[in-house]
Parts: structure tokens; sequence; C-alpha cells
């Protein structure tokens, strides 16, 4: 079978949806998907997705990870810390590749921006984060609202929170940079943690009230702690400034999972969000694999 282009994949999967509903890929569609060429996979019709380079060929070099997700048609990639790497190689293979980064990690757990004796060192990493951003030609970074504080209530941290948030906003501002708060699940993955769910995301988000600080939406996360994804993320949409995805339960690719990701896809172009979608995701059996799956669930 000869491989699909962008506009048979939307073609098909029109004719598929019938104009209305979002049914799974037929057998016909999913066979496109496997036939099409390695190099081809990641180039969706609708949805860019940004490959996690943590989770994805683990056992490969750091560098080699970004060069198998180019040759596999992805136009971005996403990591976790900045720290540790090798940023000017990052950023000479990226271009020479011409794959994005479309985000990664400023700041993670602990020490939690969500405790006062903390702040001056949050701000001062942001500034730090906003200047590798530069360097890698990234818009985005993740920041991590941190873990449970010894003498602290729910709403002193959370409150704590916003005001961290509002001092990084005028750095990201400046720099034009985006921070995305990712809010974690507590049930499978970050038991201790002091942000679940989209509500007090939501909420924390609206009161710093900054264009450059909005919500790392992980659609994972969110299934595992509220459900009701397309109604949440409606509801929440305002402060969505990047979206990421796996299955549950596994953590792994979309179909291995109760998640109708091409339903939630779709939900997420018709609200009208068109920046990448992070696969942070384990690929339960190989990365080919996991990538048609993927591009299975852009068809709608």
């Amino acid at each position: 079978m000869p491989s699909l282009n962008r506009r048979s994949f939307i073609e098909s999967g029109a004719v598929l949806a019938g104009g209305a509903a979002v049914v799974p890929p037929g057998p016909a569609l999913r066979q496109a998907v496997a036939d099409q060429p390695d190099s081809a996979i990641g180039k969706t019709p609708h949805t860019r997705f940004a490959v996690n380079i943590e989770m994805w060929w683990r056992q490969l070099p750091f560098l080699e990870r970004i060069r198998r997700a180019a040759g596999l048609g992805f136009p971005a990639v996403e990591f976790w810390p900045f720290q540790g790497k090798d940023l000017a190689a990052v950023a000479k293979l990226t271009s020479d590749l011409e794959i994005e980064i479309a985000q990664f990690t400023a700041w993670g757990f602990t020490p939690g921006m969500n405790h006062p004796k903390n702040e001056a060192r949050f701000l001062k990493t942001i500034e730090e984060a906003c200047q590798v951003a530069h360097q890698l030609r990234c818009r985005k970074m993740t920041v991590v609202a941190g873990n449970l504080q010894e003498g602290m209530t729910h709403k002193q941290m959370l409150d704590q929170v916003v005001k961290a948030l509002r001092g990084a906003a005028a750095i990201a501002e400046k720099h034009q940079v985006m921070l995305i708060l990712e809010p974690m699940n507590g049930r499978v993955d970050h038991p201790g943690h002091c942000l679940y769910g989209s509500p007090d995301a939501v909420s924390i988000c609206r009161q710093v009230n900054s264009p450059f600080v909005k919500i790392n939406w992980d659609l994972y996360h969110m299934q595992i702690e509220e459900g009701d994804l397309c109604g949440r993320l409606r509801d929440g949409f305002d402060q969505v400034g990047y979206l990421q995805l796996a299955d549950h339960p596994g953590r792994h690719e979309p179909g291995t999972g109760e998640i109708h990701y091409n339903r939630v896809l779709r939900a997420a172009w018709e609200l009208g969000y068109r920046d990448c979608v992070g696969l942070e995701c384990r690929p339960r059996a190989t990365e080919i694999a996991a990538a048609r799956a993927v591009a299975a669930a852009d068809i709608w």
C-alpha cells in the first residue's frame, strides 16, 4: 500500500469520523499507518508531537536519542532538567537536524517553590534557565510546585506558589519564555506532592495573570486525578500552555490503556490548540511501535 500523505490522512480520518463522532481507526487506516515508512511516522496530519527523550531510547546516549526522533520524522523533542547536559552540543544538533526543543524542565520537585525559603533560589534558577532556553531556541520551560512542606498548610503552599510565580513572571516576560506549571497525580506516580489536578493549577495561573505563566497540562496525570479529560480541558483552556500525554494504566503510548486519545486530541484541536504535544510515555515494546500508535491516535 502506498504511504499516506498529510491530505490523505485528514480526508480518511474525516470519512472515518463521519464528520461528527470520533471512533478508533479501522483496519484499513491502521494498516496505512503501519505501512508508513519509518522516516515519516512522526509527520502526523494534525498534532505536532514532541518525543520525550528521557523516556524513549533510554539505553542510548542522549544526543543519539535526538537523532532517532528526527529520523522518525518527529518535529520536536522535550526533556527534563537542563543541568548536566552538553547544551552546546544539543543546540548544534537540533539546529543541524531542524528539530525543535518543545520544552525542558527548569525547576523540579525539590526544593519546592512552595516554601518562602526557596523563593530567591527559584527566581535565580529561572533567570539562568531562560538563558538556556534562548541557547536552545526553546519557547517553554516546565516548573513544578514542590513536594509537601513540613509545618505548612495546603493553602499556604499554594499561596506561596502564586507568589513565586508572580516574581518569575517578570523574568519570563522579559525573556519571552513561557513557564508551564505541571500538576501531578498522587495515586500512582507522585504521592506527597502539593499540586494535583486542574482546578488548583488553573486558579494559580489565573491569579498570576501572565501570558508567560500557563499550565503544562499532562493528560496522563489529569486522567488519574480527575478524568473528564475533554470537559476539564475545555474549562481550563485559557490557561493551557502545553499538553503532554501517556495512556493509563502503564504510562505507555496511546492505545495501550483506557484513554481514547483520538477523541481527546481532536477536542484539543477544536479548542484551538496548535502547539506541540509531549510524548511523556514509556514505549511498551519498541519505539517504532509506539510511534505508529501515536500516529494512529492523530486520525479522526
